[in-house]
């Protein structure tokens, strides 16, 4: 649809819909959500990461999922979560991240960095998944944001990814299963405090908050499957919906809105896990 009066264009940001072969767990609202968006299709469709539930060790979820995203009224661009690719190895023994969960995500959903410019913007797209791995892709992505920042020119900034640079501080030297290794950030520091980023907008935690850190938002997305109890996320800010975000882009500022349908489900994944995950020896005991 044509833009917003009084904004360039608007991006709908869709995270952690944790789509899977085998159940039918969650497709409610991804069906609910999908209805929405092609009733009133926003310029841009963005999924920050865990769009499986998962596709670390399943083809057939990236299958199943991609099938779904394909309902939507647009194509999507997507970042991979910790579902998707794995996890640091100290986070997921059993699912770290690697070459080959990286390459069945960008078979099924595209790649898993990327960057578009937009009317006076410059949206990157990120795996956080890597960030502090160790492995070959996180140089590669280093790198890649050293380009863009070094061609960015006089154009805004936004930023999307799965897990947050952080929750409140970058300096927060806990390596927590929430948030990019406090290891990782030195390397990005140029990134999150650049003085043209106006949004970083990620996903994992299934919360819903926002908070300004200079001239940038930095938001979350909740989740469009399932909520989270607030005993597993002791001290973490946030909303418990499900549903996703409305981001309106200006020519220097983005307002940024949830939408959570009332119709949406609002399942305790803590109620369903044994559904969800089967063979939840193999996945952490905490879920995001």
């Amino acid at each position: 649809m044509a833009s917003e009066r009084g904004h360039m264009f608007t991006v709908a940001q869709i995270s952690d819909t944790h789509l899977g072969a085998d159940t039918a767990l969650f497709r409610s609202n991804f069906t609910c959500m999908a209805k929405t968006l092609n009733a009133a299709p926003p310029d841009l469709l963005i999924a920050t990461g865990d769009v499986t539930l998962d596709g670390a060790d399943s083809e057939a979820d990236f299958t199943f999922t991609a099938e779904c995203y394909a309902q939507l009224p647009l194509p999507v661009l997507s970042v991979p979560g910790n579902h998707d690719v794995g996890d640091h190895p100290e986070r997921a023994p059993r699912q770290p991240v690697n070459a080959e969960r990286i390459e069945r995500f960008r078979r099924h959903m595209g790649a898993d960095r990327w960057a578009l410019d937009r009317a006076g913007w410059r949206l990157l797209g990120l795996n956080s998944q890597v960030m502090g791995s160790g492995i070959a892709e996180e140089a590669a992505q280093l790198t890649f944001i050293a380009e863009q920042l070094a061609t960015l020119g006089d154009r805004r900034l936004a930023v999307f990814l799965h897990k947050p640079f952080f929750l409140t501080d970058p300096a927060d030297p806990v390596f927590d299963y929430w948030s990019v290794p406090p290891f990782a950030r030195a390397p990005l520091t140029a990134l999150f405090d650049h003085p043209a980023l106006r949004l970083v907008a990620s996903g994992h935690l299934h919360l819903h908050h926002a908070q300004k850190r200079g001239a940038a938002i930095l938001a979350w997305a909740p989740s469009v499957g399932f909520i989270v109890a607030p005993e597993e996320q002791k001290d973490v800010a946030g909303e418990r919906p499900c549903g996703w975000l409305l981001h309106r882009f200006g020519e220097d500022t983005v307002e940024t809105t949830l939408v959570a349908p009332p119709e949406m489900t609002r399942p305790y994944i803590h109620e369903v896990r044994a559904e969800a995950y089967p063979h939840s020896s193999l996945l952490p005991t905490k879920a995001g």
